[in-house]
């Protein structure tokens, strides 16, 4: 199985995007993520199987497109699956809790650390908007890319009000 690679400038830092054979994004990582990928040998540098990530990336970032159309294809176990799939049901300008996200895929309330350890383990930064898990109380728990990010990415949503700087 070949792995593809390219990185693609962006306002959150470099990001580097792997895909599979037939086209399908694999992960996206931001510099200095907590687990995130790094090129390995063997990876092939092609931009090709990226061009359409890369455009929705760049409408995203301009506030012009709020639901991307990618092929993902992300392997986690049946549980973190579960969660990557409810992840991709919160709306583009909004939050949700963890416990939600638990309800969400039927686990029970004693199940919201796993599904924090899942959302933290989703390989699809951005694309796959696990930003847009917050905690119960409201705060900016962890996010893999850096709370910053988080903070970053759920203002360019409109999801919460961001201090000018």
């Amino acid at each position: 199985m070949v792995t593809y690679w390219t990185r693609i400038a962006s306002p959150v830092g470099e990001l580097l995007l792997t895909a599979d054979n037939e086209g399908a994004l694999t992960s996206l990582s931001v510099p200095g993520q907590k687990g995130g990928r790094s090129v390995e040998a063997g990876w092939l540098c092609d931009p090709g199987p990226f061009r359409g990530a890369e455009e929705q990336l760049a409408a995203y970032f301009a506030g012009e497109l709020k639901e991307f159309q990618l092929e993902l294809r992300a392997r986690g176990t049946e549980f973190r699956e579960r969660v990557w799939d409810a992840l991709d049901g919160v709306p583009y300008g909004s939050t949700t809790t963890y416990g939600e996200i638990a309800a969400r895929i039927g686990a029970s309330r004693m199940a919201v650390r796993a599904v924090g350890g899942a959302v933290g383990a989703n390989p699809l930064l951005i694309v796959r908007p696990c930003h847009r898990v917050i905690g119960a109380d409201g705060s900016m728990t962890g996010y893999a890319g850096g709370v910053e990010r988080k903070v970053w990415l759920l203002g360019l949503e409109g999801a919460v009000a961001v201090a000018a700087g």
